[in-house]
Parts: structure tokens; sequence; C-alpha cells
């Protein structure tokens, strides 16, 4: 659901169409059957498919971008961080929409079977037992449903939110036109709706418990979201979960939904879920986006 860039999209749709829509050069094409196409290159420190899990970092992160956006915009400052972390970090672009030049925007379902493939293509090279996915927005979503209806819960250690719109969204600043004209917007952005606080997918979503056993959970808000409204949307009722506020942690950060991926608070924080034993501290009134 990151998105509704109102001025931006049209030019990102425009240089999407620039680009390849199948694999690039750095990745091997999709497994037979995968329904995953590339868009964008991966962000910088994801996708080097000859890593292999350390004992210190043994599961492989996944990344889930959020609603007209892309891995590579999405990630471009998280990945890297991750990646010196000492992680193997991967990245996909899932729900082409746009005659297949901009993600996030198809049905939520078969977008988080396209998670699902990525995932198994992940652990089938890795070796590994288990991943975590850090997901921003609908990628924080996403995989909720793939744990709860796809057979993911024993795939996935910990899931980390970044202003998942988890029980639906009033859509902030944009909520007049998507709930105005749904028959139109869902023709174009059928995601779009299904956020919609009452739609049938956030419903079945969260009906029988929100959170699936033997899962660690982590969803990170921001009282300045304009888009996941209200914020406290994102924060899930349930055993071994952590809902984090950023102002509660850093009350002079100002990043909003679109600025969290890149915000060295929220970065530590999301270091800080994949790896509680070693936490560090958090780097308030760093970055441009802090109080001085």
């Amino acid at each position: 659901m990151r998105g509704f860039r109102l001025c931006a999209a049209g030019l990102s749709v425009l240089a999407l169409t620039c680009l390849s829509a199948t694999a690039f050069a750095d990745e091997p094409a999709p497994v037979q059957g995968s329904s995953d196409v590339d868009v964008v290159p991966p962000p910088p420190g994801a996708n080097d498919w000859s890593c292999r899990p350390s004992a210190a970092h043994p599961r492989p992160i996944v990344l889930a971008h959020g609603t007209f956006e892309n891995r590579l915009d999405n990630w471009f400052a998280m990945s890297p961080r991750l990646a010196a972390a000492g992680y193997c970090v991967y990245a996909l672009d899932f729900g082409l929409g746009l005659g297949g030049t901009v993600s996030g925007l198809g049905p939520m379902r078969e977008s988080a079977q396209q998670i699902s493939d990525f995932i198994d293509r992940v652990l089938t090279t890795t070796g590994a037992q288990q991943v975590d996915i850090v997901g921003h927005s609908q990628g924080g979503v996403l995989p909720r449903y793939y744990l709860k209806n796809l057979g993911g819960t024993p795939k996935v250690h910990t899931l980390v939110g970044l202003a998942p719109d988890n029980h639906g969204t009033t859509w902030g600043l944009v909520g007049l036109p998507i709930t105005l004209v749904p028959p139109a917007t869902n023709l174009v952005c059928p995601s779009c709706t299904e956020q919609l606080p009452t739609s049938d997918f956030i419903t079945q979503l969260n009906s029988g418990g929100e959170t699936q056993p033997g899962v660690s959970y982590t969803v990170i808000a921001s009282k300045f979201d304009e888009f996941a409204t209200p914020y406290t949307t994102g924060f899930l009722n349930g055993p071994d979960v952590d809902n984090i506020t950023l102002q509660d942690v850093c009350p002079g950060d100002f990043a909003e939904h679109m600025a969290m991926t890149s915000d060295p608070v929220t970065i530590q924080l999301v270091l800080n879920a994949l790896d509680p034993e070693h936490k560090a501290p958090v780097p308030c009134g760093i970055g441009s986006i802090h109080a001085k």
C-alpha cells in the first residue's frame, strides 16, 4: 500500500517501461511455475544467489515492497545495511499492473503466492530451513496471508512489518477517490480496494486470530503516516508480538509512511528485531528527517 506518490507515479511508470520485465543478469531465471517477475534491478546488497547464510545469521532476509513500489526504490537504503550486517538478502517484485510496469497493484492473494514461490526459491538455493521477512506497507500484510493460508508458517521465523495496514486503511490523503470509485480503482489496482478495512481480504485475514504460532512479529509504525491510516492499523494482537511506535523510541523522528524504509531509526529497529540478542542503540537525531 505504500503508494500514491501522486506526482511521481507517472514518472515512475515512464521510467519502468524502459526496463526489462525479465530476470536480470545477477539472478537465475525464475523456477518453472514461479510467478515472480523482475521489473527493476534488485537493491544494493540483495539477490546474490551465491550467498550462503552464516552461523551468526542462518536465515536469509526476504524484502517485500509496498503498493505502487518496487524492490529497488523501496529497499535502496535498508538492503545494503542488512547485507553489511552479514545477512543474505533477497528482494522480489510482485503484483504487476499497468501493463506489467508497476508492482504491488495486483490481487493480493496472487501476490502472496508470488512471495511464496520466491521464498521457496530462496530456501532451495541457500539451503536454509527458514527465512525472515521484512515488509513495508502491503508488503507487511501479504506475508501474513502466506503464513496463514499458503503453508508458510514453518518456513518463517520472524516477520517485521513497517507501516503495514494489517486492519485495512482509510487511505489517508487519497481515501476519497479510493472509496468513491471502487470499480474504477479495482480495475487498475485491485490491491487498493482489497486494503480497505471492510474488504473480504482484510476480514478473512484477521478472522480466527491475527498471528501464527512459532512466528515472531514486530510492527513498526509512525504517527506521521499519511497512507496506512490510522497508523495503529498495523498493530497486531497475539503472542510474540512487539508493536512499536517510532515516536515512542525517538520523539523527534518525523519519518512518515514513505520515508520509513530509509529512516536510520527504523533500520536499526529492524536489525534489532532480526537479532534481538545483539541489539544496538537506536540512532535518534541522525538523518535529515529527524529533529536536530
